[in-house]
């Protein structure tokens, strides 16, 4: 509830002083007569006027706060809201081959940092729809473009290296994520692709997946992870148990920066973890979801509600005063 024209809400400060100023002029208007002994008067009791003396005043008063609450006209109203988005769609691209399991990215290997890092992405956007392919030797969807973001988290989550049999099919992991995002509607669509080794699988080229991505309106941001030079990869021993080797890390840097010019997009090479949540926060704000509020409200007056009790009192009190309650000098 509002009121049009609060100004009028500072005339409720009369009522105090009024009631202040009839106290006053009753005492002032009492007198008294001395007895010797009033112990006859405490059983008298009071009658229904004497008890009820200030049964007008009391009405008078709240005759005057009710229309001086109906002059500031109180509305009641109901708010809509109305919120025009123009969403992005997205699809990560994860890649799950073998050599994400390099321990690189402390305290976790490259798939457990990304998974980390992507939860976080998701978990950033509004209005977006986001869907999630992963890929080694051949792709496959893991989740459709949706605004679920608690069950794209959780699907997320259940990926482990050896869903599929290993290798890196970059060429064939564009052409899934194009295909998913080939039908969208969305003013902007982006792709991006995570992988840390050299397209080696897959029946499709890679700058040919990037051209019909292009064609259908996608932009592909492209992600290299790994640290130069190498990296620690753990090794399962049936002998000796785990044991650790070196392997070189091998990013084809310049495919992934021709992918990404190719579609618009941007590449970025990811050292470490830390590295890796800067990327994607930087993509975050690159592809900005643009969200437009209209707010409408409806006001019902109110001030009828208020007249029609207060002149009741008001003529009760002036029937009271000058009856029941009469006053002869």
């Amino acid at each position: 509830m509002r009121f049009a024209n609060p100004i009028f809400l500072i005339l409720l400060g009369m009522i105090p002083l009024l009631v202040w100023d009839y106290f006053r002029r009753r005492k002032a208007r009492e007198t008294g007569i001395i007895f010797s002994d009033i112990s006859m008067a405490r059983d008298v009791r009071p009658g229904f006027r004497a008890k009820y003396r200030r049964a007008p005043m009391i009405l008078r008063m709240a005759a005057l706060f009710i229309l001086i609450l109906a002059l500031a006209r109180p509305q009641a109203g109901q708010k809509e809201e109305e919120i025009l988005t123009e969403g992005i769609d997205i699809m990560l691209t994860l890649d799950i081959s073998g050599s994400m399991k390099a321990e690189d990215f402390k305290p976790q290997n490259r798939l457990g940092a990304a998974k980390e890092v992507m939860e976080d992405f998701i978990k950033s956007r509004k209005h977006d729809r986001i869907g999630l392919v992963v890929f080694s030797r051949f792709s496959f969807t893991q989740c459709p473009l949706t605004l679920d973001y608690g069950v794209l988290v959780d699907l997320l989550e259940k990926i482990q290296i050896g869903m599929i049999e290993d290798g890196t099919a970059i060429g064939t992991a564009i052409a899934m994520g194009a295909n998913r995002l080939r039908d969208s509607t969305a003013k902007s669509k982006i792709m991006i692709l995570l992988t840390d080794g050299v397209n080696n699988a897959g029946k499709i080229d890679p700058l040919t997946a990037a051209n019909a991505a292009k064609a259908l309106g996608i932009k592909i941001y492209t992600i290299g992870a790994g640290q130069p030079g190498g990296a620690l990869y753990p090794l399962e021993d049936p002998i000796f148990g785990k044991r650790y080797v070196r392997m070189d890390t091998e990013i084809d840097e310049a495919l992934l920066r021709k992918i990404a010019d190719q579609t618009g997009g941007l590449y970025f090479r990811a050292k470490d973890k830390d590295g890796l949540k800067e990327i994607y926060k930087t993509i975050g704000q690159l592809e900005k979801t643009k969200i437009e509020t209209k707010e409408y409200a409806n006001y019902t007056e109110l001030a009828g509600y208020f007249l029609l009790p207060g002149f009741l009192i008001l003529f009760s009190e002036i029937i009271l005063a000058n009856t029941l309650f009469l006053k002869i000098p």
